[in-house]
Parts: structure tokens; sequence; C-alpha cells
């Protein structure tokens, strides 16, 4: 069993729903490609964290540590086949982090787009409610069980049935820049944006379809640093770095 929120903290919070969006690069760690085990740890932690807040939390991870569809297209595979194996190296990240939450004592499910009954639940967006409402940590795989969709429209569409109040976006940068930080040493952050200056200005934060999506359910996306400690309570709480993308 978790923990009681603090009051204090839970007082705190801007959002009661939540959905994050995990990269799968950011299971990484130190390494070029896979599962690091303590950086899934480190993240899980996290993830425990904000729930001990009180906060609804379920979770979309990426596979792109494991199996990246568009670039294996690019190389020559058919998309539809390429896109169906990365749905599946979202299935085996999510099994990693509910193991990982489940030694820390937080109650999990995985609902895979796919069915796989001998490993994880079928989605199904009511039984996901009611997952949410009993306080367990929902862990949405295998996209949106559709190929040429994204994980990150997934995660749009997921936070609309689940009617969250924001969609938090984990990167590896403190939110959203002009240009990629890594490779444009004049690249600005920027603290707020409407989803129609994303898409306006062609900012690679989401995919169209997902900012398209959220701007349509009036979720706002918060995104932030998942590799920065505290990062998770902070965006939940408004006291860390980040890009708010909203019309308000």
């Amino acid at each position: 069993m978790t923990k009681a929120p603090e009051a204090s903290n839970a007082s705190a919070l801007k959002y009661k729903r939540v959905l994050l969006k995990i990269s799968g690069e950011a299971l990484m760690g130190p390494g070029d490609y896979g599962i690091d085990n303590p950086t899934v740890d480190r993240i899980a932690g996290e993830i425990k964290d904000a729930q001990n807040l009180g906060v609804e939390l379920s979770l979309v991870i990426g596979g792109g540590n494991i199996f990246r569809g568009i670039s294996t297209a690019a190389e020559g595979m058919e998309r539809a086949s390429a896109d169906y194996m990365g749905m599946l190296a979202t299935v085996m990240n999510a099994l990693a982090m509910q193991n990982a939450l489940e030694r820390m004592g937080v109650y999990t499910r995985v609902l895979s787009a796919i069915e796989m009954t001998a490993i994880c639940e079928t989605y199904i967006r009511r039984r996901a409610l009611r997952h949410l409402e009993k306080r367990r940590i929902v862990i949405f795989a295998a996209g949106t069980g559709n190929p040429f969709f994204t994980t990150d429209t997934a995660a749009a569409l997921r936070a609309a049935e689940m009617k969250c109040d924001v969609l938090l976006k984990g990167t590896q940068v403190d939110g959203v820049y002009t240009a990629d930080p890594k490779l444009d040493p004049t690249a600005e952050r920027i603290e707020k944006l409407t989803y129609h200056d994303v898409l306006a200005r062609d900012l690679k934060v989401m995919d169209q379809a997902a900012i398209s999506l959220t701007r349509e359910s009036g979720i706002p996306i918060v995104v932030f640093p998942i590799g920065e400690t505290g990062g998770i309570v902070g965006a939940l709480t408004g006291a860390g770095t980040s890009t708010i993308i909203s019309d308000n």
C-alpha cells in the first residue's frame, strides 16, 4: 500500500487526473538502447511520489529504446509491419515499468490496445477508468493499436478518454525550445505556447495529430525534464521548470 498524501503537498496540486507520456529513450539511461533498470527504478520512484500526492495517474511509454517504426520503415520495411513491431516494444517497456512500480508497493495495471491476455489486460475504457478510481496506476501499452499513429497520439487519445486534467510530456530537455538545444546553441526556451503556436511554427513537441486532439479536448500539455530529479512532482505542482501549451 502507498502512504496517504501529505496535506500540504496535496493542496499544491494543479491537476487531479494526469496522463504522463514518457519516451522509450528515457528508459535507456546512459546506454544507447534497451532498458536500464536503475533508470526505470528512478522514474518509478518519482511516479510513486506523484501518486502519494493524491493524483490519479496513467502512463504511456514509447518504444524507441527498443524499436522505432518510422526509421525502420525508411530502411525498407513495410510501415504497418514496422509500427506493429514498435507497439510490441511499448508493451515490453510497460511491463518493465509495472515491475519496478510493484516492487515499490504501487498497484498497477497494464492495458494493451492489442489483445495479449497472457501478460496484460486488453484496453477497455470503462475498465481503465475504474482502475484509476481505485488508485491504481494504469499503463497504456501498444499505442492506439493501429499503425501510422505515434505513441504521442496514443497519449493524447487516452488522456481524452480518461478525461485527464493535463498531459505531462517528459523529455530530455527542460521545456520547448525554438530549435533543438543539443544541436543549436542559440535555441531559446519558451515558457508558454498555444496549440496554434506549436502547429504554425512546426515545433517538434508532439506530432500534429496529438496537438490537435489535445486542443479539441481542452487538455493542456506540460513539457518538463524527465531526467531531472523531482521533475514529475515539479510539473504537477508548478514548482519545476516546464513549458505549458494551452489556449488559456
